[in-house]
């Protein structure tokens, strides 16, 4: 099978080449195993919206405040507010987010103790150690394989969507190969037209691609001589599903125009806003994994300063994904799940060239989840007083992943298909990653 492109490399025609894999469910479903099939379990969760803070989120300035550990290490962020949630408390300038805190539950002692963006991405993203020669996938490939196609999807639209470009900082889809990337939708949602890349056109309207379709049919007479042949049917059929995605209804999910423009503003009018709004509305759809990639974390310098606009508006963005999941009926089916590769030094670097920067911080760090069968309105794990050590309850990257895995009913010892035939399984019992407890706290 060929590859599959990534947005920034497709053309149009290429999305009609992909949507002809992807509306026949031929991308990796097939290759499962019997053993894989019958290893979905029944699920509380259908669907995950990954909100990934690519550079590491700070997580005094966050979800695990610190006002008593004086101003090297609370900066000017030194009064935390108060939650819907009597007892947990959050960075001050959360303060919609406070509101949802019966929604989620806030993981304060997650740990792994590395420091490099590229190994603890791959570690955070796939619950593997970097560097024992296998490369696994990530969690996302892995849901969309699982709860994907082999799990009966057969929407138009790729089951694992990334908002709106990749990283490129670990294989998303690891051995599994190309066929289980993402897609990166390219574009900005928050611009008047979300231009996605493969999908949309920029500067062609709906009734042009309707007008060169009917001339490319009309000058197709091959295909009306031989209309009954297999062969024709099958391209016909292609060409009906993938027109279908660009004009069609499947398409329309991504026309933002669609909502309400007090929702939209509710949201935040940003990347990451319109981003969350878009995310939703693919998860409507069934889509089963979403990645929204967060940039913008990794504050060596002026830390504080980006605080000031980054923090307000992940607020408006989240908080609103939140209300907006749960107000629809959809938060009880779809996981939430918050958090970058680590977080970044509790102790701030005052001195140039940092001017109150924050470091990579891989020995504590928070993260969030919500719905899709996690409870809210917890917190699980204790930091000492300065946020610098795990005092009670360390959670390693496989105790939420192996969490997450059995509420999508994806069993852990199913089969992978490995293309040197290797027996892999989902989560290898020896991961290199240490903790193998799930979250039952929050379960």
């Amino acid at each position: 099978m060929k590859r599959i492109l990534t947005a920034s490399e497709m053309t149009r025609r290429d999305a009609l080449r992909w949507t002809t894999m992807g509306a026949g469910g031929l991308m990796l479903g097939n290759a499962l195993t019997p053993m894989a099939r019958a290893a979905v379990k029944p699920a509380k969760a259908k669907s995950v919206i990954q909100i990934w803070m690519w550079g590491g989120p700070a997580h005094l300035d966050t979800f695990d405040p610190k006002p008593d550990a004086g101003n090297d290490y609370t900066g000017p962020l030194n009064k935390p507010i108060e939650t819907n949630v009597p007892g947990i408390r959050i960075g001050e300038m959360l303060p919609l987010l406070a509101k949802q805190a019966d929604k989620y539950s806030i993981l304060r002692t997650m740990t792994h103790g590395n420091n490099g963006h590229e190994t603890a991405s791959y570690m955070v993203q796939t619950g593997h150690k970097a560097g024992d020669g296998t490369v696994y996938p990530g969690v996302g490939a892995i849901v969309s394989l699982f709860n994907g196609y082999a799990g009966g999807y057969k929407g138009l639209i790729p089951p694992y969507i990334v908002m709106t470009r990749l990283q490129g900082r670990f294989s998303e889809a690891g051995f599994l190969g190309s066929r289980a990337k993402p897609f990166a939708t390219g574009g900005d949602p928050s611009q008047s037209r979300f231009v996605v890349e493969g999908v949309v056109a920029q500067g062609i309207t709906d009734e042009r691609q309707q007008a060169r379709r009917g001339l490319k049919n009309n000058l197709n007479t091959l295909g009306q001589v031989l209309s009954d042949d297999p062969q024709i049917v099958d391209v016909q059929k292609a060409e009906q599903a993938a027109y279908d995605l660009i004009l069609g209804d499947a398409g329309k999910v991504f026309d933002l125009s669609q909502e309400k423009e007090a929702l939209r503003d509710a949201y935040g009018r940003t990347r990451f806003g319109q981003s969350c709004l878009m995310a939703r509305r693919l998860v409507e759809r069934g889509v089963p994994y979403v990645t929204i990639n967060y940039e913008g974390w990794d504050t060596h310098k002026g830390h504080f300063v980006e605080m000031r606009r980054k923090l307000p508006e992940l607020d408006k963005g989240m908080g609103t994904l939140l209300k907006d999941l749960a107000d629809r009926g959809l938060l009880d089916s779809t996981i939430v799940w918050w958090g970058g590769e680590f977080g970044r030094t509790p102790k701030v670097q005052w001195d140039p060239p940092w001017n109150g920067g924050r470091n990579h911080f891989g020995k504590v760090f928070s993260h969030v989840v919500a719905g899709g069968g996690f409870k809210g309105g917890r917190v699980v794990g204790e930091t000492n007083a300065t946020g610098e050590e795990v005092k009670t309850r360390p959670i390693y990257v496989t105790d939420l992943i192996t969490s997450m895995y059995d509420l999508l009913g994806i069993d852990c010892n199913a089969k992978l298909p490995h293309p040197q035939g290797l027996d892999v399984c989902v989560m290898q019992p020896d991961t290199g990653v240490a903790g193998s407890n799930k979250l039952t706290e929050i379960m």
